[in-house]
């Protein structure tokens, strides 16, 4: 039997840890096929990204095209769109019905807290993308960034899923790795699903390694929703499956920074 496909539109980490590097090891190690395309190119390390070369909005819609005119792709997964041309671009494929079980993480604010894309293409995230999306999957900085609002608290967590969820998606996940919240030990993430919202609860684990931590997310969601799963499943089995994979390379130390997951449950001695 065929495995199931999905497709990442993102950027490549030349560090490994993130980006389309992580969204196909996560693809990988969940049993679907990967295919990709790509909207920058990045000269990063576990230290830092050190330069970004934009793909032209025109040349990322042609990956697309000629992965979706010969592949059989189930669900999509989005992650650093660049520009707004590359936002419309998507948000306009996915309009048209030909991005299936559409999860969109928008990657909007480095870990350091930069801004990573222009004010058109935020606004064009909240009023375009994000109403299409079957999951979207903010972390607490993006999502203080689509809101135009600052978020501390876990029920501010709340506030915020709602919030977004008001702006059309099926599903909205705010993600709480970054949190300075209610409760330090455990990693919260708040769901919001068209009827209210609940928590999903994992040991914070004792790491600097956590580099992709968010693109393994979504991509785990996509792959889950690719091989069928309801999105309720899709989301705990991914929130498990990054658990398991930052706890596996928790002690590992490639690079002098914020290293990678264990994709693939390997034991390094």
């Amino acid at each position: 039997m065929n495995p199931p496909i999905a497709l990442t539109i993102a950027g490549s980490d030349s560090g490994g840890g993130a980006g389309i590097q992580a969204d196909l090891k996560t693809f990988a190690a969940l049993g679907v096929f990967g295919t990709s395309a790509i909207t920058a190119l990045t000269a990063q390390n576990t230290r830092g990204v050190y330069g970004v070369h934009a793909v032209p909005a025109a040349f990322v819609l042609a990956q697309v095209e000629a992965v979706l005119s010969d592949l059989a792709v189930a669900a999509v997964k989005t992650g650093m769109l660049a520009t707004a041309d590359t936002v419309k671009a998507v948000a306009d494929l996915a309009a048209s019905g030909r991005l299936p079980n559409l999860v969109v993480d928008p990657v909007m604010v480095s870990s350091s807290g930069d801004r990573l894309l222009e004010p058109a293409a935020e606004q064009l995230y909240r009023d375009l993308l994000v109403p299409l999306a079957s999951v979207v999957t903010p972390n607490l900085r993006e999502a203080e960034v689509l809101l135009g609002t600052r978020i501390r608290t876990l029920a501010e967590q709340h506030a915020a899923a709602e919030a977004l969820g008001a702006l059309g998606p099926a599903v909205i996940v705010v993600k709480g790795g970054h949190a300075v919240s209610d409760d330090a030990d455990q990693a919260v993430d708040v769901i919001w699903d068209g009827t209210g919202t609940s928590e999903l609860r994992a040991p914070r684990v004792d790491t600097i390694n956590n580099h992709g931590s968010g693109c393994s997310f979504a991509s785990a969601i996509a792959a889950g929703l690719a091989r069928g799963a309801e999105r309720a499943d899709a989301i705990e089995v991914a929130k498990a499956y990054v658990f398991s994979a930052v706890t596996g390379g928790a002690t590992w130390r490639l690079g002098g920074g914020h290293g990678p997951l264990d994709h693939f449950g390997w034991v390094v001695h």
